[in-house]
């Protein structure tokens, strides 16, 4: 999510500018029209009240631009008090310039479109009702227009219809441009809420994963440890068997390997944590996670290049990080056994990782599931967790994991991390 302002104010807050400009707009269009009346029609309006009322709504939208400065948030309550306070200021001018016979009444539309876009029922209503009675009262009390001193008799009805020619325009340009721009924070509204929904469903998924975990962790603790026991034994039985000490020196070490990963799993819930409180050299943390993968697959050929700027960034080692470039290590050397290629670049704000392999490449059905829980192309082995885990990981941190075919063939993993989230000052 962007780190700015508008990303973090809600949409009542964001209606409620719509509303400053669109009565910047109509004060604009009043000021024009009683300057048009004054000079064009030489019409004796009575212009303290209606200067009067003009300088309130100034002072209104002053009220206005002032709270958007002073808060990040507005109730609905008081939007519905702006526009009902907007209809009665309406109802005054009308009241001094014509009343219903006045060609700019389809003023009233104005807070009522705003309210019916942005507000709940009842206070759109509130509206409406406020709207029509004041319509309804302007019908019978109001000061009429005066006669223009010199045009022909027809001249008053020609003006008035260029009034409400004038009056149609404007309210169809401010309707399509205000109205659109609500409308449209309400979709973005419904789009933050899905996505809300979608990471609370792979919130659920994490916590079943996370569940299933531990319970398997407590299970397999004692298989393991008679495992562990009964390598020992036999690597004693077998002292004088060299051909057999190889092989059982590796049991021991994925033994080993196994109870290692169980304690994390017991051991963290995923928390940043920094080895001796002062976290841990970008480029170190690289070669140690490196360092254990290779020591567990000893016979995968790992050709590996890491470059970047040094002294590289001081990080917060989490644990899951580097149980996510283990997995995406894994998922290369079982689709390219005999060599994977990985080559790691960072400056101080982004770590980028390239994990290539030789293997059959990425189909298009492949592409579209790579990545979702469950989906493997491993037909003897695989739970189809792994890529799954290590994007659920990289994610939390901002980044991004994406696969591509490789030119000469093979896949290419590809990871950005921001590293604002990790940095540890020196």
């Amino acid at each position: 999510m962007p780190d700015t302002r508008e990303s973090t104010q809600t949409a009542s807050i964001r209606n409620l500018r719509r509303l400053f400009w669109l009565r910047n707009v109509a004060i604009a269009g009043q000021c024009a029209a009683l300057w048009v009346a004054q000079t064009m029609f030489d019409l004796a309006l009575p212009l303290t009240p209606l200067l009067g009322t003009i300088v309130t709504l100034m002072l209104l939208n002053a009220f206005t631009w002032w709270r958007l400065r002073s808060v990040h948030q507005v109730a609905d309550a008081e939007l519905l008090m702006q526009l009902l306070a907007d209809v009665l200021l309406l109802t005054v001018l009308f009241y001094y310039s014509g009343g219903y016979t006045n060609p700019f009444v389809w003023m009233y539309l104005l807070p009522l479109t705003v309210a019916a876009v942005a507000l709940p029922w009842r206070h759109t209503w509130a509206i409406a009702a406020l709207s029509v009675a004041s319509y309804t009262a302007l019908m019978f009390y109001y000061q009429p227009l005066p006669h223009q001193h010199h045009h022909h008799d027809g001249s008053d009805f020609s003006v008035h219809l260029l009034g409400m020619w004038f009056g149609f325009v404007v309210s169809a340009g401010i309707i399509a441009y205000f109205v659109a721009r609500i409308g449209n924070n309400l979709r973005e509204y419904d789009h933050l809420i899905a996505d809300a929904r979608e990471k609370a469903l792979e919130s659920e998924r994490m916590l079943a994963l996370g569940t299933l975990a531990t319970a398997a962790a407590h299970e397999l603790g004692t298989p393991l440890a008679t495992m562990a026991v009964l390598a020992g034994e036999m690597a004693g039985d077998c002292a004088g068997q060299p051909q057999l000490a190889e092989p059982l020196a590796l049991l021991k070490t994925q033994i080993d390997r196994c109870k290692d990963i169980l304690t994390s799993i017991t051991a963290s819930a995923g928390q940043q944590r920094a080895e001796s409180g002062l976290g841990q050299a970008l480029d170190d943390f690289l070669q140690q996670t490196i360092a254990r993968w290779q020591d567990a697959r000893p016979a995968i050929q790992l050709d590996c290049l890491l470059q970047g700027g040094t002294p590289a960034p001081v990080i917060a080692v989490d644990r899951t990080l580097g149980q996510a470039l283990a997995n995406l290590l894994d998922n290369a050397a079982d689709a390219s056994p005999a060599r994977i290629e990985l080559s790691a670049s960072w400056d101080a704000a982004l770590l980028t990782l390239a994990i290539r392999d030789y293997g059959p490449g990425l189909t298009p059905e492949v592409a579209d599931k790579a990545g979702t829980p469950f989906f493997t192309t491993k037909e003897d082995s695989g739970l189809g967790l792994g890529l799954y885990l290590a994007r659920l990981i990289f994610e939390r941190f901002g980044g991004t994991v994406s696969l591509s075919a490789h030119t000469q063939g093979g896949t290419v993993t590809t990871v950005h991390l921001p590293l604002k989230a990790l940095l540890v000052s020196r």
